[in-house]
């Protein structure tokens, strides 16, 4: 059976969760270490803007493993581990240890070299699972393969996110450190999160079975081993990238820098800006960081509900204005963060940020389904990663200027200059990416005929 003629089967609701299960762990180690690393870093000794340049060697390091990483997974076949499997296993298997030691960092570049194996081996688990959607579903279920990712990510990232203050107000573990520590409360949840990240992913490797290569595949796949192929295939493949790719590229290049800025400064701005702490060793910092990682939960837990809702609107505006009226709606709730005076605000703020998020993590992925040869998926959803970690690189090496120089080390500002660009991602959203619009009728029969079926 190949990929490219086979007549994949329809799966049901629970096959579905099965294979998406694993990005429950993923997102999980994802969302504790982005709701939680500024917060160590500047336990440990670092000044707003070197928090930047502390996330540098990941995003370097996911431009070059992500596509090698697609390509080798394109090529893989293992009669019992399958195709991605592979990678989904070691990447959580290493990626779990690095979460283990996370919290025990004694010093700044202990704690980034752990964020770097840890987001290099958090790659190799991930990127192939974006692969696995198009590998495993026919193409009136892509979308829904894709939502059910959405919610995955979101019911993981709440949790996450959640962890420390969960820990400090129900279990009563310290959210307070020394200067050169970690907090009690913090170094759990990552422990916690290890477990889930291995044992998540561990479910879908042993739930979920692969669709083996034809004989001509695997002919192909003999021939074209080597590093030089390998360059060359992926580099011919970025030349070649369809169209549609590259404007949809463009997108995330502006919305991930609102991501980021957000993870990098949110909780520190919280403890800061809103509550008025001073640092780690304040009772009234420690407590807005916690507070912070909160609200980031909830906007985890919209997403989770938002993606439930998704693909209605998405039927009835189209994907493009979709995700564009999305990205607005998270940019309203970044900027809206410095209008906050009562905390409880925040809640709404992570609102719009939610709504984001959750057609962020699936409308690209929807709207590029069709469009990429089925042969190369894995490495055009590799290259497509590029224009993620590269706003990354462009932040860390930038950023700590510009938040020394112009935003004169105020978190709050650089969570809004965030939200402006997440604005400009919604309007070329809008303007330059084409819907199709017959595609999309088609797809939406389909899925109604499929969700009777189910029912």
């Amino acid at each position: 059976m190949s990929l490219k003629t086979i007549q994949k089967p329809m799966l049901s609701l629970s096959q579905i969760i099965n294979m998406s299960v694993g990005f429950f762990g993923i997102q999980f180690g994802w969302d504790l270490q982005r709701a939680n690393m500024g917060r160590i870093y500047e336990n440990l000794g670092a000044n707003p803007d070197q928090v930047p340049l502390l996330f540098l060697a990941a995003p370097l390091t996911g431009l070059i493993v992500q596509p090698i990483i697609g390509y080798l997974s394109d090529r893989t076949w293992h009669p019992t581990w399958g195709r991605r499997r592979p990678y989904f296993f070691i990447g959580a298997l290493i990626s779990s240890i690095a979460l283990i030691f996370m919290p025990h960092s004694s010093t700044l570049w202990m704690a980034a070299s752990l964020l770097w194996i840890l987001d290099v081996f958090g790659n190799v688990a991930m990127e192939p699972f974006r692969a696995f959607v198009s590998d495993k579903l026919p193409d009136h279920q892509v979308n829904r393969g894709f939502i059910m990712q959405s919610m995955m990510i979101g019911l993981g990232g709440s949790i996450a996110s959640a962890l420390p203050w969960i820990f400090n107000n129900i279990f009563k573990v310290s959210n307070l450190a020394a200067f050169g520590d970690i907090p009690q409360n913090v170094k759990y949840s990552f422990y916690l999160g290890a477990f889930f990240f291995f044992a998540a992913v561990l479910y879908t490797v042993i739930t979920t079975k692969e669709y083996p290569p034809t004989e001509e595949e695997l002919a192909t796949n003999k021939a074209g081993k080597g590093f030089i192929h390998g360059a060359r295939e992926i580099k011919d493949a970025f030349r070649q990238m369809p169209k549609q790719m590259r404007v949809i590229s463009l997108v995330q290049f502006f919305t991930w820098p609102g991501l980021f800025l957000m993870w990098f400064y949110y909780t520190t701005a919280v403890a800061v800006n809103v509550f008025g702490g001073k640092d780690a060793s304040d009772p009234v910092y420690a407590a807005g960081a916690d507070f912070g990682s909160l609200t980031l939960a909830y906007y985890s837990v919209v997403t989770f509900l938002f993606a439930l809702v998704l693909p209605k609107i998405a039927d009835a505006l189209g994907r493009k204005t979709t995700h564009s009226l999305c990205l607005l709606c998270g940019a309203l709730g970044l900027i809206s963060v410095a209008w906050v005076h009562d905390k409880y605000m925040l809640y709404l703020c992570m609102t719009g940020v939610g709504v984001a998020w959750s057609s962020i993590l699936s409308m690209p992925y929807a709207m590029l389904s069709g469009h990429l040869p089925k042969a190369k998926v894995g490495i055009y959803m590799g290259i497509f990663n590029f224009f993620i970690v590269m706003p990354e690189i462009i932040a860390s090496l930038g950023f700590g200027w510009l938040m020394r120089n112009v935003l004169h080390n105020d978190r709050l500002l650089a969570v809004q200059l965030g939200g402006g660009l997440m604005v400009l991602a919604g309007i070329i959203c809008y303007l330059w990416i084409k819907d199709n619009k017959k595609e999309e009728l088609i797809l939406a029969s389909e899925l109604g005929i499929e969700e009777h079926r189910t029912v």
